[in-house]
């Protein structure tokens, strides 16, 4: 089990530091760790996270066929 930091998170998911917030208040992303006066986030739980965003995305419609 490992820690990261706001940046590996910020750049393993490519979304910004506020829009992580955003989705943490809403309980829609993996809350933080609080290690004295800084936070980190579990690897597994945003790890977990992005495989759920792949599980859930649309299938791509198939091209007619000709």
């Amino acid at each position: 089990m490992k820690f990261l930091s706001k940046k590996q998170v910020r750049d393993l998911v490519g979304l910004s530091s506020t829009q992580c917030s955003r989705l943490e208040n809403e309980g829609r992303f993996p809350l933080r760790v609080r290690v004295g006066f800084r936070v980190f986030y579990v690897e597994e739980e945003i790890l977990e996270w992005m495989r759920i965003r792949i599980a859930e995305r649309t299938p791509p419609i198939a091209a007619a066929a000709d």
